[in-house]
């Protein structure tokens, strides 16, 4: 039995579909942001970073969503989540989520978590409005180029695909219509509507 720590809303919410999708034995555990549970000495045994996700195994606490990502897919072969008889097609998948991690999500965290980075709140402010521009580019690069459709990797689904689903899913909250990246919004809606996507939706909005 797996255990992924999670928060609403959060970018656990990939690593909580692909388990949904794997078939694979899972718990979920949440995290309260708002009561600072991700800061606690137990958690953080298992996340020194103090965030989510984290998914703990038999061997051992992972994580990082690339990592947990790509564990699942290989944990679940006949889920068929990634290409993994492909090495070339694979390692696609991996600079895809890579991209989304290191570049998207830091993008996104420059709106609220700015102290990671500076200390004066005039550089929070600097960096909280060039937030929306540096993430309206980094969905044009996925718009344009990483994505090939109808799932990321083309007519496969694999674990790249919630992942962008998560992401996709925060471009209202700031202000940007996903109407302005047509196949991206086409990919939302899609992956929306599958039973896994809709089983983990409601089994975070239920442990809100």
């Amino acid at each position: 039995m797996y255990a992924l720590y999670f928060s609403p809303n959060a970018c656990s919410l990939a690593s909580h579909i692909a388990l949904a999708e794997s078939g694979l034995p899972y718990e979920l555990r949440r995290m309260d942001f708002g009561q600072n549970e991700q800061r606690s000495a137990e958690y953080l045994k298992h996340n020194p970073n103090g965030r989510v996700p984290a998914l703990v195994t038999e061997k051992g606490t992972l994580i990082e969503s690339p990592a947990i990502l790509a564990f699942i897919a290989q944990s679940a072969p006949e889920a068929r989540l990634a290409p993994l008889d492909d090495p070339f097609e694979f390692g696609r998948m991996q600079g895809f989520n890579s991209f989304i991690a290191s570049t998207v999500h830091v993008a996104y965290a420059h709106r609220r978590r700015g102290y990671r980075w500076a200390d004066k709140q005039a550089s929070f402010e600097d960096m909280a409005a060039k937030m929306p521009q540096n993430m309206h580019d980094c969905f044009a690069i996925i718009e344009n180029d990483l994505f090939t459709g109808p799932f990321v990797l083309g007519e496969n689904y694999s674990v790249a695909d919630p992942y962008l689903f998560t992401m996709s899913g925060w471009l209202d909250g700031i202000g940007i219509d996903i109407a302005d990246y047509p196949k991206i919004a086409d990919h939302y809606r899609r992956i929306k509507e599958r039973p896994a996507v809709q089983r983990a939706i409601k089994a975070e909005a239920s442990a809100s």
